[in-house]
């Protein structure tokens, strides 16, 4: 693993009896970026990473998931046959197209007597603006949309409002650009058609 800020350090792993490749990193802290250089030539984003700051292309970022002060703590879970849902594109449901933006429509969504908001998929996509159905990266939230901490404020000031949030996910395929999973291990095969 190649660290690049804050400042640049590479950490060799050493790979374990199961297969996978392991090391032990200290002093690292989140903000910093990295990647993987595979076979001392190509370098690529974690394909499990949590955050890509500068999309499915660049590197990735170590964050800190409890960094993050929920204030929802009387949130109650809606019952199913009482949710009344809204399908939610972030990408389109306001011009600036974030979670954040998001916000300040909450109260005209409860007004209209929605309790539940479906998001489109999050996951990372190559672009700013997607459907979500080819994301890459299926842990990382999309940065153009606000990355991590934006979905976490959205689904906090959500659960004060009293709604509920559904996120819709894709784990049965994934988009080709940005996709490096091939370099990694052999994923992949022709074993199956579909039609």
């Amino acid at each position: 693993v190649k660290f690049v800020s804050p400042s640049e350090r590479i950490v060799p792993m050493k790979q374990d009896n199961n297969g996978y490749w392991k090391a032990l990193v200290e002093n690292i802290y989140p903000g910093a970026r990295y990647f993987y250089r595979l076979d001392n030539e190509r370098e690529r984003p974690d394909p499990a990473s949590h955050f890509q700051p500068d999309g499915v292309h660049g590197l990735s970022q170590i964050i800190d998931h409890s960094s993050f002060k929920w204030t929802d703590g009387d949130w109650k879970v809606i019952p199913l046959h009482e949710m009344i849902m809204y399908e939610l594109h972030t990408g389109a449901f306001t011009k600036e197209g974030t979670f954040d933006a998001i916000i300040p429509a909450l109260d005209y969504l409860n007004d209209l007597g929605i309790n539940a908001i479906e998001i489109m998929p999050v996951a990372q996509f190559p672009g700013v603006r997607n459907w979500g159905y080819d994301g890459t990266y299926p842990f990382a939230v999309q940065n153009s949309y606000g990355g991590t901490d934006g979905l976490k404020r959205l689904v906090n000031e959500c659960h004060k409002k009293g709604i509920a949030v559904i996120l819709d996910v894709v784990y049965n395929h994934l988009g080709p650009e940005g996709n490096y999973l091939r370099d990694f291990a052999p994923y992949f095969t022709d074993k199956y058609k579909t039609p």
